[in-house]
């Protein structure tokens, strides 16, 4: 028996590919909603009023003490319990988008805590609403440093898309599994699947890269 079956890999490359899609759009649709729901939860932070700041930190630093595996188990298997059923794509989706939004707050209160101080005193002193502030004049500045940070937190949340398939979504990894169970070769399809982590991971990390540079020449 060969060491790797090339003919075995071509035969099982649609049913990856097929899978892929899942993943990829698991992370685009987890990612988009943690990088907006990161940034409420940083302002809210960030806020002056205890009775917001304290229940946002309490949330964030909750989220971030306990494993994301944990966190999709409770809003699959427990949330049922009291009437929230969500399927198992729905719930990996809002585990996964909701861990790393409480990562990506870190990331955006460090890149606003950066913002020069006169900055914040000039838009209080123009008067200018806390919407249009944050939009023109603040998030600008507080953005370009933190882009790398935000960039591996996407690459980080692609990776971590096998834990959903504990909860029986079926992306790469586990559509990978499945055909070494079928098959009993897993070299194959768990090689392919870590190439394909591999292309995509340095693909995001390429477009980072090119982003940070794009905003740089923008200043």
């Amino acid at each position: 028996m060969n060491f790797f079956d090339w003919q075995f890999a071509w035969e099982i490359l649609p049913r990856l590919l097929d899978a892929s899609l899942k993943t990829i759009g698991i992370t685009i649709a987890g990612f988009s909603i943690a990088i907006v729901l990161g940034l409420f939860l940083a302002v809210g932070r960030r806020s002056r009023y205890r009775w917001l700041s304290w229940p946002m930190t309490g949330l964030i630093e909750f989220i971030r003490s306990t494993p994301l595996l944990i966190q999709v188990y409770f809003l699959f298997f427990v949330l049922p319990n009291y009437g929230f059923n969500l399927t198992a794509l729905q719930a990996g989706i809002i585990g996964i988008a909701l861990h790393y939004a409480c990562y990506t707050a870190e990331v955006y209160r460090a890149g606003l805590d950066a913002v020069p101080r006169a900055q914040w005193e000039a838009v209080t002193a123009l008067n200018m609403k806390p919407l249009v502030a944050y939009r023109k004049v603040i998030l600008p500045q507080a953005l370009r440093p933190i882009l790398p940070a935000l960039g591996n937190y996407m690459i980080s949340m692609l990776k971590d898309t096998p834990v959903l398939s504990a909860i029986t979504v079926v992306e790469i990894m586990q559509r990978a599994k499945n055909i070494g169970s079928e098959h009993f070769r897993y070299l194959e399809p768990i090689t392919m699947v870590g190439l394909f982590f591999l292309i995509l991971s340095l693909g995001l990390a390429w477009f980072v890269r090119r982003l940070e540079h794009r905003m740089e020449l923008a200043r």
